[in-house]
């Protein structure tokens, strides 16, 4: 017990500063068996812990320095788990034996994929809790994890996932390789992400039918998938909106994986597994049965990875979105990619959603891929409507000719949304279509190779209005091509 009396000691010397650090109590994995040799299963250790803390009103369950091999790791309400410097959760593969949570049946898992309908196959979940906190300078490491066979059972899938919790916070953390989600965060309410490094192989942050969440000075690269996605799903089996959302201070990237926080941010993979090259971007969508609204997001960098997208595809609303202060750096893709479809993977009946009430402004983008310029895509069902264009700066690449502005686009209603599905596109600067009052202002093109299609082509778009448009320097009179 010398250990505990030792952390009791530096917990006294915080309550100079804090008088109430001490009416929660600290429960050690060590003194519940967890070893951390990295070879033992430590997760029973750890879960112990856990219970017998919630069976005591709850406290810190304090995870010391070395490698804790685990499988499911079972949260419970007023739980604070801290690693400790030099601790690091390690996610073990499963045995024929022993393996993580089975995934729970869930009769709405029709509408969207698999690991976004599930949470127990996970390292780290927890269902219905109150007051969470997974905080500390140590780390996860999901090296177990897999989103492939997820659906076997005993494999997990998920580094952290939460459903329907309130009062959560995530912070201080570095997560790496971590299956299919490093976090999957489904109907939960005042949820906090603070100072999180994320490099991992498939999805960073999803914030799925979540209502008042603060996502700030985190750092993640997720080449193979998003890195902070808001997603409004049918997982819950009802209608849930993400609402009042901010994403501040964050960046994004595609670089190789783990490559971020090992420093070495190497580039040698371009290839993400669905062929588009690197994705690490910050998005709103795909999973839309539910809508966004009242979403803030600033002060964030892109660098190496797909840009900045908002899409509805379900049926949800996207309304009252604030974009502001963004810089991007090598785009793979489109640098702004706004659709509304009608892909409807939602329960029958559902109408398609809208897009409206968006203010983008104070955006820097360098090395865009000319491809696929900026994007505003409805559909004929569904308009996209009043959105401001204000202080856009972006750098292309250049290089497509005048017969590339000839091309017809297809409408791909239901095809899922990237801007790859419409080929390359025949504007150089924006392509706007099924969409009315839309403002660009102070917006200024620059092209490292000369391009012959025309800066702005609309099609079915009525009010869009243009004020000191520059290409290259030069003033434009814009007359869209129709």
């Amino acid at each position: 017990m010398k250990r505990n009396h030792f952390l009791i000691m530096l917990l006294g010397l915080c309550g100079l500063f804090h008088p109430h650090c001490l009416q929660a109590k600290l429960y050690n994995v060590a003194d519940f068996g967890a070893t951390g040799n990295g070879q033992t299963i430590d997760s029973h250790a750890i879960n112990e812990a856990i219970q017998k803390a919630s069976s005591e009103g709850g406290g810190t369950v304090y995870i010391p320095a070395g490698e804790y091999l685990c499988y499911s790791i079972r949260l419970a309400s007023h739980i604070h788990l801290y690693l400790e410097q030099g601790a690091t959760l390690t996610a073990a593969f499963p045995t024929p034996t022993e393996g993580y949570d089975e995934a729970e049946p869930n009769d709405a898992n029709l509408y969207q994929d698999f690991g976004h309908s599930h949470w127990k196959n996970s390292l780290i979940w927890g269902i219905g809790l109150d007051n969470v906190t997974i905080s500390g300078p140590g780390s996860i490491y999901g090296k177990g994890l897999t989103r492939e066979e997820s659906r076997r059972k005993g494999v997990g899938n998920k580094a952290i996932s939460l459903k329907e919790c309130r009062n959560v916070t995530l912070k201080d953390l570095s997560m790496k390789r971590c299956g299919h989600f490093a976090l999957l965060a489904t109907g939960v309410d005042n949820l906090t992400l603070h100072n999180i490094k994320v490099d991992t192989n498939r999805d960073g942050f999803d914030i799925d039918c979540c209502k008042n969440v603060r996502i700030s000075q985190c750092s993640l690269n997720t080449p193979w998938d998003d890195a902070i996605v808001l997603k409004a799903s049918y997982a819950l089996g009802y209608f849930k909106d993400t609402e009042n959302v901010t994403i501040s201070d964050c960046f994004v990237s595609g670089y190789d994986r783990e490559s971020m926080l090992d420093c070495s941010w190497k580039l040698d993979e371009p290839q993400a597994p669905d062929h588009g090259f690197r994705t690490g971007r910050i998005k709103i969508g795909t999973e839309s049965s539910g809508g966004f609204k009242n979403i803030a997001i600033t002060n964030c960098i892109f660098e190496h990875c797909r840009g900045l997208a908002l899409e509805s595809v379900d049926g949800g609303k996207l309304e009252d979105i604030v974009i502001s202060n963004i810089t991007m750096r090598h785009i793979v893709n489109a640098g702004i990619f706004l659709r509304l479809g009608s892909r409807m993977r939602s329960p029958e009946g559902t109408p398609v959603g809208s897009m409206r009430r968006i203010r983008i402004s104070h955006i820097n983008a360098y090395d865009v891929d000319s491809r696929y310029s900026s994007i505003i895509s409805g559909v004929p069902d569904g308009i996209i409507e009043d959105v401001t264009f204000n202080d856009i700066n972006l750098y292309y690449q250049g290089g497509y000719s005048e017969e590339d502005s000839r091309r017809e686009i297809p409408e791909e209603e239901k095809a899922y949304p990237e801007p790859w599905m419409f080929g390359t596109i025949p504007a150089k600067g924006f392509y706007i279509r099924h969409a009315r009052n839309i403002s660009f202002n102070h917006i200024n093109f620059h092209y490292e190779k000369p391009d012959g299609r025309p800066l702005f082509v609309t099609d079915d778009a009525q009010n869009i209005r243009f004020n000191d448009i520059r290409s290259d320097g030069k003033e434009e009179t814009i007359n869209p091509i129709l």
